[in-house]
């Protein structure tokens, strides 16, 4: 209670006489789950701030649609890291001072507390995801699939499979399972011919494929029996198989991550409880709570230690991460400047092939 009370204090929070509403837009699911209990539950105990809850598929479109129209109704929300530059420089969010962020209970100050690239002008980094292949083990009772190869294996591995609607993470997939090294699908796909291998392999199993949008689709998809294989947030399907006894299996080898983050949309009407709320659930500690709720990795050094048994069991968390050794072995990390630069050109590639 007393590190709470001086986080509290250091903060300013138990100095403000009026104490506003803090809107949160999150992602919903087992991922919004987390922000709840890791973050708006103690914030608000905390400082009398309640924080008002709202999901969306995707909170970068109406972040980006509210701030347009002059119209904005979330004070924080979460989004993807590319999202966040983008939006950025479009001059569509508030700069965050890095000021403000708390440092590690040492004293290492938060600037080099944070994995590199975890805080940039407009963002605050919450938690590393990955994108990762998965399976319904019950459905392969001798030989299990183990590579981004065997996803494309129909023959040994049969049945449908569910792969997010978008060019983005499908297209490094389809290198690495065509035989690119991890090292090498940015500067494959960086070339016409690189693309244009990407759509041929995504050729092999397009007609096997259902197409989601929202996190929690995947998942109820393996369970549901639509498909035998998954292509997916990995707390997601840790969710299911952790929390709901789903027979899901995580295919590490290969998986794509990226960061995940707080942004302040242009014109927050609650702007200053706005950015206490991103200082306080980026201190290490509910960094590393929350990911006791759900297997994404604290982009904070000081808080991997701190991280504990899955939640309600005596299960630790850590080999669950994305972050940890074991799980990075042939991991690749997701280009940023890459989609900043090439996201619309390949998404209107990705949804003409889709169409055709």
């Amino acid at each position: 209670m007393k590190k709470t009370l001086a986080l509290t204090t250091a903060l300013g929070l138990i100095a403000s006489p009026v104490l506003a509403d803090v809107n949160l837009l999150s992602w919903g699911g087992a991922y919004g789950n987390s922000h709840v209990e890791a973050y708006a539950k103690p914030f608000e105990a905390e400082t009398g701030i309640k924080v008002n809850i709202a999901d969306a598929d995707n909170p970068a479109t109406p972040i980006k649609a509210m701030v347009e129209a002059g119209n904005v109704t979330t004070d924080v929300a979460s989004v993807e890291y590319a999202d966040a530059v983008r939006l950025c420089d479009e001059g569509l969010l508030e700069e965050i001072d890095p000021a403000i962020l708390v440092a590690a209970e040492d004293g290492t100050a938060a600037a080099d507390d944070f994995i590199e690239g975890a805080v940039t002008d407009c963002f605050v980094a919450t938690d590393v995801y990955s994108m990762v292949l998965a399976y319904d083990d019950s459905k392969f009772p001798d030989a299990k699939p183990a590579t981004p190869a065997d996803f494309f294996d129909l023959e040994k591995f049969p049945g449908k499979r569910t792969m997010r609607k978008g060019a983005k993470f499908n297209l490094e997939l389809a290198l690495m399972a065509d035989g690119v090294p991890a090292a090498e699908v940015y500067d494959t796909l960086g070339t016409p011919e690189g693309v244009d291998r990407a759509f041929a392999k995504l050729d092999s199993i397009k007609d096997n494929v259902i197409w989601w949008e929202a996190g929690a689709q995947p998942p109820q998809l393996l369970a549901d029996g639509e498909v035998t294989m998954a292509y997916a947030f990995n707390g997601r399907i840790f969710n299911a198989a952790q929390g709901e006894g789903k027979p899901f299996k995580i295919i590490w080898d290969g998986q794509i991550y990226e960061m995940e983050g707080w942004v302040v949309p242009k014109g927050a009407k609650n702007l200053k409880d706005a950015m206490k709320f991103v200082a306080w659930t980026t201190s290490p500690a509910p960094q590393a709570r929350a990911a006791e709720f759900i297997s994404y990795g604290p982009p904070r050094k000081s808080a991997a230690a701190l991280v504990g048994n899955i939640e309600g069991t005596d299960q630790p968390m850590g080999p669950n991460l994305p972050t940890t050794e074991a799980n990075m072995t042939n991991a690749l990390g997701s280009n940023l400047e890459f989609w900043v630069d090439r996201d619309a050109e390949l998404n209107e590639r990705f949804n003409s092939w889709l169409a055709s």
